[in-house]
């Protein structure tokens, strides 16, 4: 992989090397951002004097902590949970909660750093920060996650507040975990306190439109790329990875909206239908029965299930990572662009490696990276803040609206701010630099915070 920073930001880059050494995903993450920053300190110098780029790739603070659960059976287990505060120039700390055994430091910061320029470039006043813990809610009992999520909570929740941090869900974090950890917050703080988590069920204080929010955003955001160029979703074959909520929910907008969805995955295989993947199939397998996305060709004989090779072998015109980090190869960003892919949207965070997108910015695909093109979860949940915090309940169709509305000007800043530094059509360049302003501006306002 070539690196191509500006000779200014090298230091920088380096520092972040040795300071947080082993956290490959972060290194990641700050380099992407890095790249793309040269230019705005030749346009705005004084972002260099007051050191606005070392401030922000440092988190304001780093909580690390031990959750002891028993199982069952009455067997003691020990897991290790974190929530990184990175940044609140904007606001307060905004980000999800993710449970997956993955998760350590480098990825909870690595999700904390892209929060600050997500968050930012939603408009909405929240700042940037993630959490998680190496718990798996897989396999495990209703009443084995609840007592995980009560142990969680009584170290977490002095750190909580809904000026301070508002946690959401994220990987292996729904509606269950989120009122388990809310009950627990209640209980200890004796405050009902609806802004202090997101993601809330709909009868008590949660968005009507929360679960669809990222999948649909993904897709309001991938229609304004369409637009740019004249273009629409209207008979594009779509390749989405994931059956998650967003591939789910973005998989439903884009057939709305006319797109023809070939494919979707787990992380056994994915299947193929060329006649269009039956979402109602999809969303029994998955949000009712848990079952394994290869079950779908039980019910749909035309349908093939493939565990040997990779979903983006598949030819399409616009392709969604909606996995996990870094799912997406050099090889595999290759195929897409060799078989005629024109548009990769992403809806997970960071799915596609640093070699892979190398080799779509060559190629001129339209590449949207995920903090600009996934942010439609965010804005939802600064939404139900906004609810909760009026004591209001808006209708679905309203937030839904609203989530649009959100999308649009997030692509119209990208677009613009990429074309204001000679690169028109360049989303990494114009979201790295839309969002990395707003926050700078902010903290340069701020003094030395």
């Amino acid at each position: 992989m070539t690196i191509r920073l500006d000779a200014r930001l090298v230091p920088i880059y380096q520092d972040v090397l040795h300071r947080n050494p082993g956290e490959i995903e972060f290194h990641q993450a700050v380099l992407e951002v890095l790249e793309s920053l040269g230019p705005v300190l030749t346009k705005y110098p004084e972002f260099a004097d007051k050191k606005i780029i070392q401030r922000i790739c440092e988190p304001e603070r780093q909580i690390i902590f031990r959750v002891p659960w028993r199982d069952d059976a009455g067997e003691i287990h020990i897991n290790r949970a974190f929530r990184v505060e990175f940044n609140s120039a904007l606001g307060p700390y905004k980000g999800g909660m993710r449970f997956h055994p993955s998760v350590y430091l480098g990825i909870v910061k690595f999700l904390g750093f892209e929060q600050i320029f997500k968050n930012s470039l939603t408009g909405m006043p929240i700042g940037g920060g993630k959490g998680g813990s190496d718990f798996d809610p897989k396999g495990k009992s209703d009443d084995e996650v609840e007592r995980f999520c009560q142990s969680l909570m009584l170290e977490m929740y002095r750190h909580l507040g809904e000026h301070t941090d508002v946690p959401a869900g994220d990987i292996g974090v729904g509606g269950r975990e989120i009122g388990y950890m809310f009950g627990q917050y209640k209980r200890i703080t004796n405050r009902y306190e609806s802004g202090v988590l997101t993601g809330k069920g709909t009868d008590w204080g949660g968005s009507l439109a929360r679960k669809e929010a990222t999948g649909y955003g993904l897709i309001f955001f991938t229609q304004e790329m369409l637009k740019a160029q004249n273009d629409s979703l209207e008979g594009k074959k779509v390749v989405i990875s994931g059956s998650g909520n967003v591939a789910i929910y973005a998989i439903e907008k884009a057939q709305q909206l006319g797109a023809i969805v070939i494919a979707c995955s787990d992380s056994g295989g994915f299947i193929v239908d060329e006649n269009g993947i039956d979402l109602t199939t999809v969303k029994r397998l998955k949000e009712q029965e848990r079952r394994r996305i290869k079950d779908y060709t039980e019910y749909h004989t035309t349908a093939r299930y493939v565990s040997d090779s990779s979903i983006w072998s598949i030819p399409c015109e616009i392709a969604l990572p909606c996995a996990t980090q870094n799912e997406l190869t050099a090889e595999d960003a290759t195929m897409l662009v060799n078989s005629g892919c024109i548009i990769v949207a992403e809806g997970a965070n960071m799915p596609t490696t640093a070699e892979g997108i190398q080799v779509f910015q060559q190629a001129k695909l339209r590449y949207a990276p995920g903090k600009a093109a996934n942010a439609g979860g965010v804005a939802t949940s600064a939404l139900e803040m906004q609810q909760n915090a009026s004591r209001d309940s808006w209708s679905t169709e309203y937030t839904q609206s609203r989530l649009e509305e959100i999308m649009v000007g997030i692509h119209k800043s990208c677009f613009d701010t990429a074309k204001e530094y000679g690169d028109e059509g360049n989303y990494v360049l114009g979201a790295n630099i839309a969002g990395f302003i707003r926050v700078a501006r902010a903290m340069s306002a701020m003094g030395l915070i």
